[in-house]
């Protein structure tokens, strides 16, 4: 607590500017508007059990209804719920008596429409009992706990001529548009062709329109085909071979799309989210970015993966993942995460630049089926082996937040500022800092020696802060009279205490927590 304001006098008046900027918070500024420096080290991963006992989970999702819930997808035609961390008994859907399993037939997946809790319905992509793919959408009953399977509405109904490369993920874009993911039908090599097939809905991402009441869907009106003669109009791009796993970035809307490869290399795709469609990513023609069995081949209007492995170095079945954007582990925002399923090794990949950068993160014993969101962003795991797990970052992070500021302060009003955690998941003693930025474009640091509340020299509020404590006041005085009128900005950070320096490509133990005010004349 602060009982004086002398020295908020000298360093807020402004006729008084007792110190220069200090490059250390010109720094901490310049990552709150970029985020750059959370790229600078990858995260080092660990693999958290939620739930076991599960058979042959393969997809993993939410309803975006606010209940916290994951939905697993069971490949022999269940889905089961989470809740509160406890696999519930009852599934929540059980079409198993109408799907096709197993191999890379199944019940694939799963996707909850925007608005979900309002709706009461969701779709599924599964395999039937002749082999072929269905999309269908079911209703759920009263809680939303449990899915009425006789509700069943068919939506799409796609033969396929082998066994194998089904595709099976479908979710809803940003736009609110239902895509679908298709193989190329299977057989080894494209035997049909049917990547290069525009008539034909294998080896394809689809996208149609299922929320507007038109019957069984619609076509989007922005679809690159739509209209177009000889050409599927549900078609968003082409050439895929096996799409296993697709996913939007929440924040930024780009699409993750992975792709299995033949025999030589597995392949990510990423299309920007102001696309117009129309892509072809080049399958049967290529295999990753290489002349698929031709020593030359005419790659004219085909679009190379952001990356590729061969089968030599990295695996052998690409896994797609997510794009991390939950709060709490910050070296892992804005990473790709994607694994293996023969390998077992989990990946990330990022943008750096113009491109991209990736590293290997894990090397498990896994059969990594997929991987998938909740709703706050955190990523899981799936192994088909009957388990999930949450990844996360083997340094636990925090999610700090300011309250009890009002958007605005005049001269002589009080302040009272606390700095909130509002993360469980600390398990060791951090240094809080406290910086603030006043409208002529100075920094400074709030400090934790007696007599002292603000200092230009880089120094922690306060020094090895218990996990138990939650709630740390910061400031609590009454603003000058002289006080300069304008934007004032504060951060708040944990940082490592050891060695206690300041050093956020490293160090950095939380989120960075920005607060605005305006103080009037």
């Amino acid at each position: 607590m602060f009982t004086t304001n002398r020295n908020l006098e000298n360093f807020l008046n402004p006729r008084v500017n007792p110190f220069k900027q200090c490059p250390v918070i010109i720094a901490l500024v310049l990552i709150v508007s970029g985020h750059s420096s959370f790229a600078a080290s990858w995260p080092e991963l660990s693999f958290v059990p939620v739930v076991n006992g599960l058979e042959r989970p393969i997809h993993i999702t939410h309803a975006g209804d606010g209940k916290g819930r994951l939905f697993i997808v069971e490949q022999s035609g269940r889905i089961r719920i989470v809740s509160n961390s406890s696999l519930q008994p009852t599934p929540f859907l059980d079409i198993s008596d109408r799907v096709g399993c197993c191999g890379e037939r199944g019940l694939l997946s799963a996707a909850f429409p925007p608005d979900f809790a309002a709706k009461g319905y969701f779709y599924v992509n599964y395999t039937n009992t002749a082999g072929n793919t269905v999309v269908s959408r079911f209703s759920a009953t009263g809680t939303g706990d449990v899915a009425d399977a006789t509700s069943e509405s068919i939506i799409l109904t796609v033969d396929q001529p082998f066994s194998n490369h089904n595709g099976g993920q479908i979710a809803f874009g940003p736009d609110g548009m239902l895509y679908i993911g298709m193989g190329d039908g299977g057989g080894g090599g494209d035997p049909l062709e049917s990547g290069q097939n525009p008539s034909s809905l294998l080896g394809k991402l689809l996208k149609i329109d299922v929320e507007s009441g038109a019957q069984p869907y619609a076509i989007p009106a922005n679809n690159p085909f739509a209209g177009a003669s000889n050409t599927r109009p549900e078609i968003w791009a082409s050439g895929l071979r096996n799409p296993w796993r697709f996913s939007f970035d929440r924040e930024s809307g780009d699409l993750y799309i992975a792709d299995v490869g033949q025999g030589q290399y597995e392949e990510i795709n990423v299309q920007a989210a102001n696309s117009l469609g129309g892509e072809n990513y080049g399958w049967n023609i290529l295999e990753g970015a290489h002349c698929f069995q031709q020593p030359s081949c005419d790659t004219s209007g085909l679009i190379n993966p952001v990356l590729e492995y061969d089968h030599v170095t990295g695996g052998q079945s690409v896994t797609g993942g997510h794009v991390y954007r939950g709060g709490i582990f910050p070296r892992m925002r804005g990473v790709y995460l994607f694994g293996d399923f023969v390998s077992g090794r989990l990946a990330g990949m990022r943008r750096s630049g113009s491109g991209f950068e990736s590293t290997l993160l894990a090397d498990t014993d896994f059969g990594i089926s997929s991987l998938g969101e909740d709703e706050s962003g955190e990523v899981y795991v799936a192994d088909i082996n009957g388990t999930v797990y949450r990844i996360e970052d083997n340094v636990r992070y925090s999610e700090l937040t300011f309250t009890g500021l009002l958007a605005s302060y005049q001269p002589d009003d009080p302040i009272h500022v606390t700095v909130t955690e509002i993360s469980p998941q600390r398990s060791v003693a951090q240094d809080l800092w406290v910086a603030i930025s006043t409208p002529d474009g100075q920094f400074l640091y709030l400090s934790g020696q007696p007599g002292v509340q603000f200092s230009t020299e880089p120094q922690p509020f306060k020094h090895k802060i218990d996990p138990n404590v939650k709630l740390l006041e910061v400031l609590n005085l009454t603003l000058p009279s002289t006080i300069l009128p304008g934007t004032y900005r504060l951060y708040a950070i944990y940082n490592d205490p050891n060695p206690g320096t300041l050093d956020l490509s490293s160090t950095l133990r939380s989120n960075i927590a920005e607060a605005v005010i305006v103080v009037g004349n």
